[in-house]
């Protein structure tokens, strides 16, 4: 390849608004436009530099450190390839996306990479102070998630344990959609008789029952040119579930008591702490509907699944709630923070924090400003130490089977299926006994 198109590449890439960087197969750096100069270089000479070492800081390329490397994969497909890392810029650590693409010179080889950098401004402040913060791969995965599919129009099912941010992480979608500027409506399924869903959902006309003195819009028409967020979508009677599935498919609905067809326009994403899969199997939950929504699914870690996370959720967390600015946490009581069991995850977390800084009086929140608000659980009285089940008396069996059932699920990870093959049980035997542990 020519020097003459080397700087003409280098020209174009000047005048791009998004940082991006040339560099060649031993991952130097030609040349950086001066979008990443501003962005990510401090002031500081790029050219000639290993991507590596500005990026990560590291002395060795980033698919020897444990990162994927996405000059890497490029070379290896021959082909665009995106990632997300967590970069040094001027300030501080970001996750950034990455996307490599690969350029042929004349006879079709690879000569050079260009590599295009986005700063993920982790969703909105609100978010982020919430709890929509990490770098723990667990949080990392879901992010680069979250990036792939904002932009589309594909429906998003969000799984996970309670109170591990599934709204925040739909808000996230919604402002990282072309549907942004649109509304973000939140409707709770949970609870929800017939009558209720569907006057909320698609509204209705004056007179359609007793006390409806006017026409009342439904959260439908309320989410029009943005995103519908449905949480809490297991617990759906089937009874509604077919009157969302006919709206999804349609596109089109009727407020109660109304002659006409209007039609529908919004982005949907829903949210469970429910095993759909198996509530299909169970026959609980309609398989059409649950393929309808299943579009992208998107799991949201638990926090004893990324502990490491913990010290900066509770930094970010003490921040919004605490009436004294500035406040921090003594080392003490982040170990204590971090080795603590979350049942509720970043719900409990926020709710431990915000009254430990109400019982703090100075600049610093010790252990004894959470312990006394709320000591860590017992222990399990079934496992020991090590994790092992165990009983120390007799029992009925029948609680037995439940303690049993209750230790087997904290202790496994992945689809309830799975679980139920190792016991020996069906996927629905399973879920109804679990059922009556709940």
């Amino acid at each position: 390849m020519t020097s003459h198109f080397l700087s003409e590449l280098i020209s174009f890439l000047d005048g791009l608004p998004e940082p991006r960087i040339v560099m060649s197969a031993d991952y130097r750096i030609i040349a950086a436009n001066k979008a990443y100069t501003r962005e990510f270089g401090g002031g500081r000479e790029i050219a000639g530099r290993a991507c590596y070492e500005v990026s990560h800081h590291f002395n060795v390329p980033c698919d020897q450190a444990g990162e994927s490397c996405p000059l890497k994969l490029s070379l290896e497909a021959g082909e665009p390839q995106r990632v997300l890392h967590l970069h040094h810029t001027p300030r501080g650590e970001e996750h950034v996306a990455v996307e490599t693409m690969p350029i042929r010179d004349e006879s079709g080889e690879i000569a050079y990479f260009v590599e295009t950098m986005r700063v993920v401004r982790q969703a909105s402040s609100r978010a982020a102070a919430q709890g929509l913060v990490g770098r723990s791969p667990a949080f990392v995965s879901m992010l680069e998630k979250i990036l792939r599919v904002a932009n589309a129009n594909a429906a998003v099912l969000l799984l996970g344990e309670t109170g591990t941010g599934k709204e925040l992480v739909a808000h996230a979608i919604h402002e990282a959609s072309a549907r942004e500027e649109g509304p973000f409506v939140a409707v709770d399924c949970a609870g929800m008789t017939e009558t209720l869903f569907e006057a909320e959902l698609f509204g209705y006309e004056k007179g359609a029952f007793t006390g409806a003195t006017h026409r009342k819009l439904g959260l439908v028409e309320a989410a029009s040119g943005g995103t519908l967020f449905l949480d809490e979508i297991g617990e759906l009677p089937l009874s509604q579930q077919v009157k969302l599935l006919r709206l999804l498919e349609t596109g089109t609905f009727r407020r109660v008591g109304g002659l006409d067809w209007l039609p529908a326009d919004f982005r949907l994403i829903t949210a469970t702490h429910r095993d759909l899969s198996a509530m299909v199997q169970a026959e609980t939950f309609r398989r059409d509907l649950y393929f309808r929504i299943n579009t992208f699914p998107i799991r949201t870690p638990a926090l004893h699944e990324r502990p490491t996370d913990i010290p900066l959720l509770a930094a970010s967390l003490l921040g919004r709630v605490d009436r004294k600015p500035g406040r921090r946490f003594s080392e003490a009581a982040q170990h204590w923070l971090s080795a603590r069991r979350y049942s509720g995850n970043i719900r409990e977390l926020r709710n431990l924090i915000e009254r430990a800084s109400l019982l703090a009086d100075g600049d610093t929140i010790d252990v004894m400003h959470l312990a006394e608000i709320g000591d860590a659980p017992a222990p399990d009285e079934t496992a020991l130490p090590d994790g092992r089940f165990c009983l120390d008396r007799i029992v009925a069996l029948d609680q037995l089977e439940q303690q049993y059932l209750n230790w087997a699920r904290q202790r496994h990870v992945g689809e309830i299926g799975e679980l139920a093959g190792q016991l020996g049980v069906s996927t629905r035997t399973l879920y109804r006994k679990l059922q009556v542990v709940d």
